[in-house]
């Protein structure tokens, strides 16, 4: 995405500490409490994209209580739903020619198949109708001439833990193989001219990247890395003999560099940040230029490499002044453009975008029922871990309310190699408007920040990982700004993994908390991950533990094996078909807490995975956490809650 300029970190301290300490008459007023449904059930309007002809657009809206693909022409106001899908919403979508290609599990296996269909919904192929196969998209070869009809998709069905490369028609669902992948490549990439040109393979700690100059000739090694090393190839250079990669090889952030393939070796850094892991590149297919770095400080940035890209970036950025914005989804002709407008308050408005007019016509806005002067305000914060360290995060206080003495839910994010960012969150919206403070960390282990910080996670889940946490709370607590006996923790995947760790290991720092599809038995958990993660099951060894010879470790940090500790209430969510977290991660946590009478809620949902995707199960769900914080954590008198 493309965003503004920041303020620097500091500026946003000094605004908490501000914040922090206004007093009452300072106070902005208190919002209404906004109805539960309105965070939670399925967008209006959001998704949307331009045809590659630039007469048509499609975005995803409501159709028989799921989310579905509608398409309508560009001067149209009223869209058509192409896609029907009555069981499950669909998410990942995209313009193939004069059709629509989209990507739909069942019940939340993530087993994806894919579909194409026309633009009046008429002619819907199921192109990959496999059962417990996995299918995603390589290149969809938009800009390979010859290729209209045809995709590049990986597919699973040969092997379960391997993905092969195969040409598909769109139309007919005629697949071809490109490579017959008896050596066991596991990733693949694509020229401009839409042959493989390289593929990747791992033993689980070190990555081999091989390369070939045709398509006739064989992949010759090129690269190898350790797993601590990132070397991810971006594109090809436009002449197809180079390749743009992110690599932090010599250096501890990720940089943008160009690589020769035929010298084997860096020759340029386009750009790198003294400070944060860059996120990509974007670039324009029909100029062919580079236009800009994208990277995350406390909210999304970009760095221009392109001076047309950057002029047409600060007019629209203009027009939408305290806003963030992005440019995406061009036509063909690149004289269209979609572009999103958000911010921590607004969850995203959308326009269409008239380059040769210089104009802004808008579309909609994938909320409307939630009022931007009702959100609170998600302020960047930091602060110290026990052993020296910064810690980043985001802590979003409820509005028109004095920060002092608050009920405050802690949210640490999933992953764990992933990063919370800043920009609108509906969970932590509806709990400020609920009245708790929400406080959000990048605790080490989390991506963005360099190698050394990612590294510093290394087999520390429920030990520093899980003391950042605490560090954390225990400074909002010396703040002030929390009330120690009214805090909680809740937090989905590895979130639900910390929550489980932080009732377990520090029992006496939260009032309640909520599990989130989280992992409880590191043994269990390692013995249940997907086939397509075997060859990678080295580096989770690495990363986490082995369970052979780090056996001690992963027993000490299993809340499942130490669930005499928990005595704070609880409350778990599980998807019964979750490829992730297997459910029994849940159920042998529930059944231990049941037998020795502390208190555990327990939801589990016969038609999802890991996470809830449908409406009415997202709905029961956070109907019941509102109900769970409001019992445990709301400091209301008991006769009032019974009201």
């Amino acid at each position: 995405m493309k965003f503004n300029k920041p303020t620097r970190w500091v500026a946003a301290l000094l605004l908490l500490a501000i914040t922090a300490c206004n007093s009452k008459s300072d106070l902005e007023p208190k919002p209404p409490l906004v109805p539960l449904e309105d965070f939670f059930k399925n967008s209006d309007k959001s998704g949307w994209q331009i045809s590659p002809d630039g007469e048509y657009v499609s975005y995803r809206s409501p159709y028989k209580g799921h989310t579905n693909v509608f398409v309508r022409k560009i001067t149209d106001t009223v869209g058509i739903p192409v896609t029907f899908d009555t069981v499950r919403n669909i998410y990942d979508y995209q313009w193939k020619g004069n059709r629509i290609l989209y990507l739909q599990d069942v019940g939340g296996d993530e087993n994806f198949q894919l579909f194409s269909v026309s633009i009046d919904g008429k002619d819907q192929k199921a192109l990959t109708p496999y059962p417990k196969v996995r299918t995603g998209i390589l290149n969809d070869l938009r800009y390979v001439p010859g290729r209209e009809k045809d995709v590049i998709i990986t597919i699973n069905k040969r092997d379960p833990r391997y993905f092969d490369p195969y040409s598909i028609n769109i139309e007919t669902g005629e697949m071809k193989e490109l490579y017959k992948n008896d050596q066991n490549f596991d990733s693949w990439y694509t020229d401009h001219n839409g042959v493989i040109r390289m593929a990747g393979k791992t033993d689980g700690v070190n990555i081999t990247l091989y390369h070939r100059a045709t398509e006739a000739d064989p992949f010759d090694s090129l690269l190898t890395t350790s797993y601590k090393e990132t070397f991810a190839p971006y594109l090809f250079t436009f002449d197809n003999r180079n390749i743009y990669a992110v690599s932090n090889i010599g250096r501890d952030k990720t940089a943008i560099v160009e690589y020769d393939l035929a010298a084997r070796k860096e020759v340029r850094v386009l750009y790198e940040n003294k400070e944060y892991d860059v996120d990509g590149i974007s670039y324009s297919p029909k100029r062919k230029v580079l236009e800009s770095v994208s990277y995350t400080s406390w909210k999304g940035e970009q760095y221009f490499l392109d001076k047309e890209a950057e002029a047409e970036y600060n007019k629209i950025r203009e027009k939408f002044k305290g806003y963030e914005v992005d440019i995406y989804s061009g036509n063909d002709a690149e004289d269209k453009f979609m572009v999103w407008v958000g911010n921590d308050k607004l969850p995203a408005k959308f326009y269409i975008y008239d380059k040769s007019t210089g104009e802004t016509k808008f579309m909609a806005t994938s909320r409307p029922w939630l009022r931007e002067e009702d959100m609170a305000t998600m302020k960047p914060v930091e602060y110290k871990s026990r052993d020296g360290l910064t810690i980043h995060g985001y802590l979003t206080l409820p509005k028109g309310v004095e920060a002092k003495s608050l009920p405050v839910i802690v949210n640490p994010h999933g992953g764990p190699w992933y990063r919370d960012q800043w920009g609108f969150n509906n969970e932590v919206q509806f709990l400020a408007n609920r009245g708790y403070a929400v406080l959000q960390m990048n605790f080490r282990g989390s991506t963005g920040y360099g190698k050394e910080f990612w590294l510093k996670g290394s087999k520390e889940w429920g030990k520093k990982m899980q003391d950042d946490i605490t560090d954390g709370v225990n400074w909002l607590i010396k703040d002030g700004i929390a009330d120690p006996k009214r805090v909680a923790i809740y937090g989905g995947s590895y979130g639900g993994y910390a929550t489980l760790a932080g009732v377990t290991f520090t029992p006496d720092l939260y009032a309640c908390a909520v599990d989130y599809v989280g992992v409880s038995n590191m043994f269990t958990f390692m013995n249940t991950i997907p086939p397509y993660w075997e060859p990678f099951k080295k580096q989770m060894y690495e990363l986490v533990g082995d369970p052979k010879k780090d056996s001690v470790l992963l027993a000490e940090v299993s809340p499942a094996l130490h669930v005499g500790k928990i005595k704070a209430p609880l409350f778990i969510a599980q998807g019964a078909n979750d490829p992730r977290v297997n459910k029994a991660e849940s159920d042998q946590v529930v059944e231990a807490l049941r037998k020795r009478g502390v208190e555990v809620e327990y939801m589990v949902k016969t038609d999802e995975g890991h996470g809830f995707a449908n409406e009415n199960n997202r709905i029961d769900f956070y109907k019941a956490m509102e109900k769970f914080f409001d019992k445990h954590l709301s400091g209301k008198p008991a006769e009032q809650k019974k009201q």
